[in-house]
């Protein structure tokens, strides 16, 4: 029934057994991701390609601590979240979380993500004590390499097993990882062929993409596309030269029987390998010997249809990369609205699910752990200095992270767009706030101190109102009215005759005049 089941000349090539995923990893892991680092260090796309996921991932501000714990009434306890986003904020800096001291947390997040595009995966290690710096705690960011992907070990005590260098319990859960070493000074080190550092799992993060059932490795990011722009690039080359052949003239000297240069020593059939160099000038034609033909070699590229093939393998590149077409190639020729805005949607709905990806498996546990290690410290303090109660934990447990959030193709339809479904309570306002990536409290706090501020230049107080109550009045959107003297829903409210109209209202507007 299977087409694709048949066995025949031209499914020669075809493999026909299913590989389980720790046969794919051993046999594949080592060559895939030297292959991915080769291409993103020689190719431009594949450079691209990081760039873009570091871009769309972790952003200007990277995953941004929201710290929500309640109060026993049941309310946001601002008080102790501010001193947790305090804290925080301060561990976050390079000379704290950091075991070299250099990084910060957002850049460590770079570097993760960089590793993933590349190795498929990450390796992150708590430190604790003096080795960690101030506050006790900090990352080491691994090099996946340096955990052995062929060092496997069967029946070991308690049905414990090791694959890929990483030791798992008889129902597969991670007890501990070995390494090679972790002294960066000592990183091609070996010991008489076996020098492992054995870290307890609790102190490692480890996170990939699991496309198989059991997999114990992750696989670049790359994978699939670096065929394609392996040979996109050895196209470009060849092209390249052929062009540069082209524009160099290249020809040859023919001789009439009888005639050219005689060489003493004759080579073996009799044939003179010697030179022949014309020089040439502008506007000066040269006069050949006599005998002497000059016969030129010809090349057509690049020619048009260059572009159509290399158009044709970035798309495949682009589709096995997940990324929109027109950012990784830098080509916005033929491109208008409405398929660039669904292009990008669907690219940034892959970068949200991996964002959310990123919080669950590396952010989350790192605060739970710095959350432990700082209430045992007292490092967390309130404004007055007094430190947080460390019985409390489970209720500063409650956070969330902000991640990067991007600028809409067509704002001022967005806008509109989030303005009604907020009327219409389809959306909260905190909702849409935080889908553009800005903390809630943080913009009623800045329209507060807006507020004071005015107050404080002397600005009336009818013209704040005015102000603050602006965009009810104008009578804007299709949904109830809001008074603006009560702030509350009026669905008899009529229009307000002295405000400016809008472009859905004046069709003068909408045209510009």
């Amino acid at each position: 029934m299977f087409q694709a089941a048949e066995t025949d000349r031209m499914t020669s090539g075809w493999t026909n057994t299913p590989m389980p995923a720790d046969q794919i990893i051993r046999r594949n892991w080592r060559v895939l991701v030297a292959r991915s680092r080769e291409q993103a260090a020689n190719n431009d796309y594949a450079k691209a390609f990081k760039r873009s996921a570091r871009r769309n991932l972790i952003g200007q501000r990277g995953l941004v601590l929201q710290a929500r714990a309640v109060d026993a009434s049941g309310k946001l306890d601002n008080r102790a979240n501010s001193a947790l986003e305090r804290a925080w904020n301060e561990w976050c800096k390079g000379r704290n979380c950091d075991v070299k001291g250099r990084r910060s947390f957002r850049q460590i997040q770079k570097t993760l993500v960089n590793g993933l595009c590349t190795d498929g995966e990450f390796m992150v290690r708590f430190v604790y004590g003096r080795d960690a710096g101030p506050w006790g705690i900090a990352l080491q960011v691994l090099d996946p390499v340096l955990c052995p992907v062929d060092f496997d070990e069967d029946r070991r005590p308690g049905g414990r097993f090791i694959r890929a260098g990483i030791e798992y319990t008889k129902l597969g859960r991670p007890i501990a990882y070995y390494f090679t070493t972790l002294d960066q000074a000592l990183a091609d080190y070996h010991y008489n062929g076996r020098a492992y550092t054995r870290v307890p799992a609790e102190d490692i993060i480890h996170w990939f993409e699991e496309d198989f059932i059991g997999q114990k490795r992750g696989l670049p990011w790359m994978a699939t596309a670096l065929l394609r722009m392996r040979q996109l690039g050895d196209f470009e080359k060849s092209a390249l030269n052929n062009a540069r052949e082209g524009a160099r003239k290249v020809g040859v000297i023919e001789w009439d029987e009888g005639y050219g240069p005689v060489d003493d020593d004759d080579s073996e059939d009799g044939e003179d390998l010697r030179e022949f160099e014309i020089e040439t000038q502008d506007g000066v034609y040269q006069e050949l010997p006599s005998g002497a033909h000059l016969k030129r070699v010809e090349t057509n590229y690049p020619n048009g249809e260059m572009a159509v093939f290399s158009k044709h393998q970035l798309r495949g590149i682009a589709t096995g990369l997940g990324v929109a077409y027109n950012d990784l190639a830098n080509d916005l020729e033929g491109v208008n609205l409405s398929s660039i805005r669904h292009g990008v949607l669907s690219e940034r709905d892959n970068w949200q699910e991996q964002q959310e990806s990123l919080i669950e498996a590396f952010a989350i546990p790192v605060y739970e752990r710095w959350l432990e290690v700082s209430l045992l410290r007292q490092r967390i303090t309130f404004d007055d200095g007094t430190p947080l109660a460390a019985s409390q934990k489970s209720k500063f447990l409650t956070v969330m992270y902000q991640a990067r959030r991007w600028q809409w193709i067509d704002p001022a339809k967005d806008v509109k767009a989030d303005t009604d479904a907020v009327d219409n309570f389809f959306k909260s306002r905190g909702q849409v706030i935080r889908e553009r990536g800005r903390d809630p409290r943080e913009v009623y706090a800045e329209i507060a101190a807006d507020i004071e501020d005015m107050r404080a230049a002397g600005i009336p107080e009818d013209v704040i109102k005015e102000l603050i109550t602006a965009k009810f009045k104008g009578g804007q959107g299709s949904g109830p009215q809001t008074d603006a003297a009560t702030g509350t829903n009026n669905p008899d409210a009529e229009p307000n005759p002295d405000a400016e109209p809008t472009p859905e209202s004046d069709p003068d507007a909408e045209n510009g005049k």
